[in-house]
């Protein structure tokens, strides 16, 4: 039988766990993740989207039992240092971040926060990182394909208009990301297509303008213009001058072609946050990064924007419609 004082002693022990008791006890502090944006969130708004998809299929759930933290450094890479140093001092669980300018200002600011990374070409090749395989250190992540499909750009024009003779590559100079060398395989791919290729570098807004302007005058067959932080920040203001100017454009991202941009090709950008939040997952719970290798981006989207076609005189063939991922009216 038990006793009045072992009774008593159980029934106390009973109380102290009740719902309410146990909500009084100190709650376990949520995970902060920072997230290093080189452009800005009107711009990167699906992709936080994805990149928060990414976080959910792990179970972390933003405002829920995990805090990301946002930077933007809205086109401008001066900030991307001070922003990324932020980031660190609020003691944040990991950094993830697009971009080489913005990948390496995470690595500057730290060594051991974990730092996943969604690079547009490949990274080690851009000195970010050992191997795909074995990243090494404190980052790891996803590549895409945007930088590398160049010459698919160029082939999607020529299909567009087999008649033209030439086409034109957009690339601002001052770029870390490889100007030389994208102007290298743009300049290969037009010679095997049988196209002369006229070159153009903007790094301002009027430089924008004017290489529109004479890109009219010469009447080449289409514009490709390079995946850059740049450009992306611009990519509404390019889509204008594309319809301004009669040019028919083609871009990397789906928001282009939203804008009002003839064509986009590329890796899908909210896949590969989708999968930087899958990673960032993987490291909340635990896994280190220099244990994750680097996965690819695999879904390629061709966006087509019909109105843009019929205002400027053209109709896109059947071998661009039946490949097209979306047809925007």
């Amino acid at each position: 039988m038990m006793r009045r004082r072992e009774l008593i002693t159980l029934l106390a022990g009973a109380a102290a766990w009740s719902p309410a008791a146990r909500a009084q006890q100190p709650q376990r502090q949520a995970p902060v993740v920072g997230y290093l944006g080189t452009e800005s969130f009107s711009l990167f708004a699906r992709q936080v989207r994805a990149f928060q998809q990414g976080l959910a299929e792990l179970d972390y759930v933003e405002n829920r039992n995990v805090t990301v933290e946002y930077r933007w450094a809205d086109g401008r890479i001066d900030r991307l240092e001070p922003l990324a140093a932020d980031l660190v001092n609020r003691k944040v669980a990991l950094i993830a971040t697009s971009t080489d300018p913005a990948a390496r200002a995470a690595k500057a600011a730290t060594n051991s926060v974990p730092i996943v990374y969604l690079s547009a070409g490949d990274p080690v090749e851009r000195g970010i990182i050992a191997s795909l395989a074995h990243p090494g250190g404190n980052i790891t992540g996803v590549t895409s394909l945007n930088t590398d499909l160049i010459a698919k750009r160029l082939e999607l024009l020529r299909d567009l208009a087999p008649q033209a003779t030439s086409a034109a590559f957009l690339i601002n100079p001052n770029t870390p990301e490889g100007a030389e060398r994208r102007t290298r395989e743009a300049e290969t791919a037009a010679h095997l297509l049988g196209l002369d290729l006229h070159v153009f570098h903007a790094s301002s807004e009027p430089e924008l303008d004017l290489a529109f302007e004479k890109i009219k005058e010469l009447g080449t067959g289409g514009l490709v213009v390079n995946t850059q932080a740049f450009f992306n920040l611009r990519h509404e203001r390019i889509a204008a001058l594309g319809l301004r100017y009669t040019v028919p454009t083609i871009f990397n991202y789906r928001e282009f072609a939203a804008a009002g941009g003839l064509m986009s090709y590329g890796g899908s950008n909210t896949e590969g946050w989708r999968l930087v939040g899958v990673y960032a997952g993987r490291i909340l719970k635990g896994d280190r990064p220099s244990d994750l290798p680097f996965q690819q981006v695999t879904r390629v989207e061709l966006i087509i924007n019909i109105s843009t076609a019929k205002t400027l005189g053209l109709t896109f063939p059947i071998s661009i419609l039946g490949r097209a991922d979306e047809v925007i009216e």
